[in-house]
C-alpha cells in the first residue's frame, strides 16, 4: 500500500473528500511534481534577470539570485513543517492555524491579488508578443503582424479570444493540478529553448570578438543611485514565489513526504536557468541590456538568420507563457472560491460553482488585459508586495507565531532576517520606483 492509500483512512480531510468525488488516485509521480512546480516557479520574471545583473554587476547579481533561492527553500519547508501539528492541507489552513479565520481569509485575499495580477500580465505579453504593442506612439508589430499582416484576426482581442477558446478553457477545465504535467513539462522546455538560443548567440560573438568585458560590481557614485540598487531585490525574491501552489501538489502527490525534495529539485532547475540566463544575457548585450530582455531582440542581433532568431524567440517564449496561465490560475480560482464559499464542499466536487467561477474568472481577466494595459504599472508595485508577503512575510510569520511549540531557535532567527529584508527592501524599492516615474 502507498503511503498516499496509507492516508485515506484519515476523515473528512479535504483531499480525500475530493478523491470521493472524483473516483480513486493513486497520486501524481515525482516527476510530474517537479514539472508542475517549476512551472510555477518560472515565470515571466525571467526575462528581467540580465536587467538586473546589469544594475548590480555580475558578482552581486549573482549572490543574489543564488541567496533568494536558499531563503525560498527556507520558507517553503517551515511552511510545510508547520502544516504538519494542525493537519493543515492548504496554505491558508496553515495561516488559519496560526492567526484564525482573519489570518485564513488575509492569505487567500493576497493570493487572489497576486494571481489575479500574474494572469493579468502573462496575457498582456502574450499580446505584445502575439499582435504587437504601441508605445510612446511608436508600434512595434507582434509575430502575427510581421508574418500576415495588419488584420482583424491579429489584433490583441481577437488573437486573446481565439487562445482562451481553443488553449486556456480545455486547460483549466482539469481539475487536477497533476493533470496540468505535461504543458507545464513543455512549458520548462521552452524556457530553455530561450536560454539555449542566447547561449548560442553569446558564444558566436565570443568566437567574433563582439563581447564586451561585463561588468563586475555595481557603479555607486551618490544616495540615489545605492536605494535604486534595492530594486533589483523584489523582483529577484518574488521570480521563485511558489508557495501558493506547494500544498496543491503535495496533496496529489503519491508520497507526501518526497514534497520538501520535489521543492529542492525544482528550485534548483530554476535557479540554474535563472543564473545562466541573466549571466548570458547581460554578456550579450552589456550596457544595452534593456528592463525585458526580450525587448533586445527586436533590433538586429548582427547575426546570420538573426532575423528568423527574433522569431524563434519570441514565438517560444509567447508559447512558454501561455503554458504557464493554468498553473497560475488554478490557485487563484481555489482561493477565491476558499473566499466566497468557505464553508462548501470542496470546488472540485461541484461541477456548476467550479465552471462559475472559472468562467467570471475568465472574463476578469480578459477585459483587464484587453482594455486595462496600463494596470501593468499598478501589478509593477502590488505584485512586488503581495510577492514579498507570500514568500517570506507570511512564513516567517507562522514560524514566529509557532502556535504547537516546535520553532527552533534558528527558526525564530531566520523568520526575523526574512521580515526586516523583505520591509527593508521592498521600502527602499518602491520609493526608488515611485521617484523613477
Amino acid at each position: 500500500m502507498s503511503e498516499r492509500n496509507k492516508q485515506i483512512v484519515a476523515p473528512l480531510l479535504p483531499r480525500n473528500q475530493d478523491e470521493a468525488e472524483l473516483g480513486k488516485y493513486d497520486g501524481a509521480s515525482f516527476h510530474a511534481s517537479v514539472f508542475n512546480m517549476s512551472c510555477t516557479i518560472a515565470g515571466a520574471g525571467i526575462m528581467s534577470l540580465p536587467a538586473t545583473l546589469k544594475l548590480l554587476g555580475l558578482v552581486p547579481g549573482v549572490a543574489l539570485i543564488l541567496c533568494a533561492a536558499l531563503l525560498t527553500e527556507a520558507s517553503i519547508e517551515m511552511l510545510l513543517r508547520f502544516s504538519k501539528p494542525g493537519s493543515a492541507f492548504s496554505y491558508g489552513d496553515v495561516m488559519g492555524d496560526a492567526f484564525g479565520m482573519m489570518g485564513k481569509m488575509l492569505l487567500q485575499t493576497t493570493i487572489v491579488i497576486n494571481n489575479i495580477g500574474g494572469v493579468i500580465m502573462y496575457l498582456i505579453i502574450i499580446e505584445d508578443l502575439l499582435s504587437g504593442a504601441t508605445s510612446s506612439g511608436v508600434h512595434h508589430e507582434g509575430v502575427l503582424e510581421e508574418w500576415f499582416g495588419e488584420h482583424w484576426w491579429t489584433g490583441r482581442a481577437f488573437v486573446l479570444i481565439a487562445l482562451t477558446v481553443t488553449v486556456f478553457i480545455p486547460l483549466m477545465s482539469l481539475k487536477r493540478i497533476e493533470s496540468l504535467r505535461h504543458t507545464s513539462a513543455i512549458s520548462f522546455a521552452l524556457a530553455v529553448v530561450f536560454l539555449l538560443v542566447v547561449i548560442g548567440i553569446t558564444a558566436y560573438k565570443l568566437a567574433n570578438g563582439s563581447i564586451e568585458t561585463p561588468r563586475w560590481f555595481p557603479i555607486v557614485t551618490d544616495l540615489t543611485a545605492f536605494c535604486n540598487l534595492f530594486t533589483a531585490v523584489p523582483p529577484v525574491v518574488c521570480a521563485y514565489v511558489c508557495h501558493f501552489n506547494v500544498h496543491t501538489i503535495e496533496n496529489e502527490l503519491e508520497k507526501p513526504s518526497r514534497m520538501q525534495v520535489v521543492v529542492r529539485t525544482s528550485l534548483t532547475l530554476c535557479a540554474v536557468v535563472y543564473l545562466m540566463t541573466g549571466s548570458f544575457g547581460f554578456l550579450l548585450f552589456g550596457e544595452s541590456t534593456l528592463p525585458d530582455v526580450l525587448s533586445n531582440f527586436d533590433a538586429n542581433l548582427g547575426i546570420p538568420f538573426g532575423s528568423l532568431i527574433n522569431d524563434i524567440v519570441r514565438v517560444s517564449y509567447a508559447c512558454h507563457i501561455v503554458l504557464i496561465f493554468p498553473i497560475i490560475f488554478y490557485p487563484l480560482r481555489l482561493n477565491l472560491d476558499g473566499l466566497l464559499f468557505p464553508s462548501a464542499r470542496p470546488l472540485a466536487s461541484d461541477n456548476l460553482r467550479f465552471a462559475l467561477i472559472s468562467a467570471g474568472l475568465t472574463v476578469i481577466v480578459l477585459l483587464g488585459a484587453i482594455f486595462i494595459p496600463n494596470i501593468w504599472v499598478a501589478f509593477q508595485f502590488s505584485g512586488a508586495t503581495v510577492g514579498v508577503l507570500l514568500g517570506f512575510i507570511f512564513p516567517a510569520s507562522i514560524t514566529l507565531k509557532d502556535s504547537h511549540g516546535i520553532a527552533t531557535k534558528t527558526d525564530k532567527s531566520l523568520s526575523i532576517f526574512m521580515i526586516i529584508l523583505a520591509v527593508l527592501t521592498n521600502v527602499v524599492a518602491i520609493y526608488s520606483n515611485a521617484n523613477s516615474l
